[in-house]
């Protein structure tokens, strides 16, 4: 495995580097880097890590038989994975919808896929990951974050936890092309969602090209119940009513 791992001291971005990159390189590619210029996060979002202390990496992915419709099956694979590698150093996770990994009520990690759809079908994608390692302070204008030295007490090897992190995701890619992919990707994803079936406050955000950071909107009571097949949020109101929410369309209030 380490040979598919191309190491950067500084790059700008490893997506930007791998989508740049990605044509003539094999399935299962990464490109990790100890410090990122302009790492990205989901909608444009800056992804904040002090050089070295952190994981930043991409995986450049070629499912074979992958519709478009399907592609969010990729994100669930990642999340998936990344809550098995924090399983097994002793840190329960969860998946705040649709993929960023809380460890209680704090984010460990954040993701950002990014398909090349063809003919329908998800010809490549790049799996942008960060996690936090070993960081112990961060920008005060982040809400909530942890690190998984700040959750054990423990100090880790950035480049050799690279490796047992791919193992864990990579065993959810070797079910990508089986009847598997289609059923037991959503049943384990349900499983790890984060505040699935409790009651919590959210806000409905209005359509708006601001930031959902900086829009309000109508806060209601609701529960988690899971996805729908456009990988929306199903949350059922105090009323009894069903809604489905799109990215940004929703906030978590408390």
């Amino acid at each position: 495995m380490a040979d598919s791992i191309r190491w950067f001291d500084t790059v700008d971005s490893t997506n930007t580097r791998l989508l740049a990159e990605q044509a003539g390189l094999p399935d299962r590619t990464v490109y990790a880097a100890l410090f990122q210029t302009a790492g990205r996060g989901q909608k444009g979002n800056r992804w904040e890590s002090r050089p070295g202390e952190n994981l930043t990496f991409s995986i450049l992915l070629k499912p074979a038989q992958l519709s478009a419709r399907e592609q969010f099956i990729l994100s669930q694979v990642v999340a998936l994975g990344l809550t098995d590698y924090l399983a097994e150093q002793g840190v329960e996770a969860t998946i705040k919808w649709p993929n960023d990994i809380y460890a209680g009520d704090r984010k460990i990690c954040g993701t950002l896929i990014e398909p090349t759809l063809s003919g329908g079908r998800v010809a490549s994608a790049v799996a942008g990951i960060g996690l936090n390692l070993n960081q112990h302070v961060f920008d005060p204008s982040i809400p909530n974050p942890t690190s998984l030295a700040l959750e054990t007490g423990k100090a880790y090897d950035v480049q050799a936890e690279l490796p047992k992190l791919l193992a864990c995701i990579f065993r959810y890619c070797d079910k990508l092309d089986s009847a598997y992919a289609r059923n037991g990707f959503d049943a384990a994803y349900l499983e790890k969602l984060y505040r699935r079936g409790a009651w919590h406050t959210f806000e409905e955000l209005p359509a708006s090209d601001v930031p959902a950071e900086h829009r309000s909107g109508r806060r209601i009571e609701a529960r988690i119940l899971g996805i729908d097949t456009a990988a929306r949020l199903l949350l059922e109101h105090r009323d009894g009513t069903l809604h489905a929410y799109g990215f940004k369309e929703i906030k978590y209030v408390r």
